[in-house]
């Protein structure tokens, strides 16, 4: 969790206390609170001490058993202000690649299911370690950042042991430009396309493919990753952005949900991936 947002989330807890102790009739003790909320008294501390994100409902519920229904607006804005969680690349990359994929395998590890949307890249989770040290190596020409490459590859992978847990599921959704994407020597992409190709059928894996003759319904944009329909994180060239407000969250999985009417599964993803190969060979 980056300092950002749990600054934040520890400023909202010191005004929830604030708002506890100032509460209409007279100061409130946190059981007296948890019991008119109908809560453990634990989370009423967790909600102050910032060890426990709140939701709107919380804080609506809080402003109004301390008698304070005036603040609910104040509140839910400050919430919103770091539900939408914007992490630089010159802050999160200053210390290298490593501690990034380290944040990530934090995240994944906790998810059930995962939706993904990749348009130039193959997805994290999916690469080897050659077109993922490929990848490192690009983005720290472009950033500058500190050349941990070996040790960014070593966790990316570690991360993709997920995949061979039960009652994990990872949809997929690809364009055909990620399969064509030179951001490492062809023949690693050829190896690439071929471990991509051998995830079709496993049983943790949705895979599909939006060939370029596909009709699109909306454009291929940015990529994007949900995490248990809960957690948004998509990338830009200057930030991570982490997203956990309800509606953000339902409008990326209408999204991805458009997208998918436009992929290739199976046999048919198989042909396609299959085609990109030939073509690198022959041009090898």
């Amino acid at each position: 969790m980056s300092t950002d947002y749990q600054h934040a989330r520890e400023a909202l807890g010191v005004r929830l206390r604030e708002l506890r102790l100032s509460a209409a009739g007279g100061r409130l003790t946190g059981p007296r609170l948890a019991g008119r909320l109908g809560w453990p008294h634990s989370k009423v501390y967790k909600l102050e001490g910032g060890r426990q994100t709140a939701v709107a409902d919380d804080l609506r519920a809080w402003a109004v058993a301390v008698g304070h229904p005036d603040v609910t607006d104040e509140l839910l804005a400050r919430l919103k202000g770091f539900e939408s969680h914007i992490r630089s690349w010159r802050r999160q990359l200053a210390a290298g690649h490593r501690p990034v994929q380290d944040t990530w395998n934090l995240a994944v590890a906790r998810a059930r299911t995962i939706h993904v949307f990749e348009e130039s890249v193959v997805p994290g989770m999916l690469q080897t370690a050659d077109y993922a040290r490929a990848i490192f190596l690009r983005y720290a020409d472009l950033y500058g950042t500190t050349r941990d490459t070996e040790a960014a590859v070593r966790s990316r992978m570690e991360r993709q042991s997920w995949l061979y847990q039960g009652g994990r599921r990872l949809h997929t959704l690809v364009w055909e430009a990620a399969l064509h994407a030179l951001v490492c020597p062809p023949a690693v992409l050829v190896a690439q396309l071929d471990r991509l190709a051998g995830t079709i059928g496993m049983d943790t894996v949705e895979l599909g493919v939006i060939p370029f003759g596909a009709s699109l319904r909306v454009p291929a944009a940015n990529g994007f990753w949900i995490l248990d329909e809960q957690l948004v994180i998509a990338e830009d060239w200057h930030a991570e952005l982490w997203l956990e407000d309800t509606e953000t969250v339902a409008s990326y999985l209408r999204v991805w949900e458009t997208l998918r009417h436009s992929a290739v599964y199976g046999a048919e993803a198989q042909s396609v991936i299959g085609r990109a190969r030939r073509g690198l060979s022959l041009r090898a």
